[in-house]
């Protein structure tokens, strides 16, 4: 099976810490505590394995070029999610982790290059996927159209900052839930 595809199914995988809270399996300050914790492990992780050598298959498997030296996609992608659950209510932050978890893969394997923008047929499908998650996530219109036209720009570029890749694992929970946020906050209501 080809890395990029092992890649999209970690990704996917994901879906199981909003799961357990739409399952009703935990309340929200426990999927907080699930999310912290794994950020800590992540943060531990890539801890021994940038400055110590931590040489296991798993990462040469899945982790990308311009990661090698860098945190690693899987450490953005807890810390994105992590944030948007310690910041935002479930109403904001679920939509917003089920746009990593479910529209980043899918726009991954729509095409993707590992660095640039992505095509134009790409961003169509990933703002379709996010459209669809933050409309069945009952956010008013103007709230769920932002929320997943932020996920889209954030997947859709992968700017470099000082040399460092800004990874969209991280961007699209935070980005997501702070325009869907900020449209509830401030912008007309207008329901679906």
């Amino acid at each position: 099976m080809p890395s990029e595809v092992k890649r999209r199914m970690v990704h996917v995988s994901g879906t199981g810490y909003p799961a357990l809270y739409l399952l009703g399996l935990v309340n929200y300050d426990q999927l907080r505590l699930l999310l912290v914790a794994s950020s800590v492990a992540a943060i531990v992780l890539e801890t021994i394995r940038l400055f110590v050598g931590l040489d296991w298959r798993i990462f040469e498997e899945l982790t990308r070029e311009y990661e090698q030296d860098n945190l690693a996609g899987y450490a953005l992608y807890m810390f994105g999610m992590t944030a948007a659950a310690l910041a935002f209510e479930p109403r904001i932050a679920i939509p917003a982790m089920l746009m990593l978890t479910i529209a980043d893969p899918i726009s991954g394997l729509a095409g993707s290059g590992e660095l640039g923008v992505k095509a134009t047929h790409t961003l169509l499908l990933t703002f379709g996927v996010c459209l669809l998650i933050t409309s069945l996530s009952g956010l008013p219109l103007v709230a769920a159209v932002l929320g997943a036209l932020a996920a889209t720009l954030a997947d859709g570029m992968k700017p470099i900052v000082a040399g460092y890749v800004i990874d969209d694992n991280l961007t699209i929970p935070v980005g997501s839930a702070v325009a869907m946020y900020l449209a509830l906050r401030y912008l007309p209501t207008v329901s679906l």
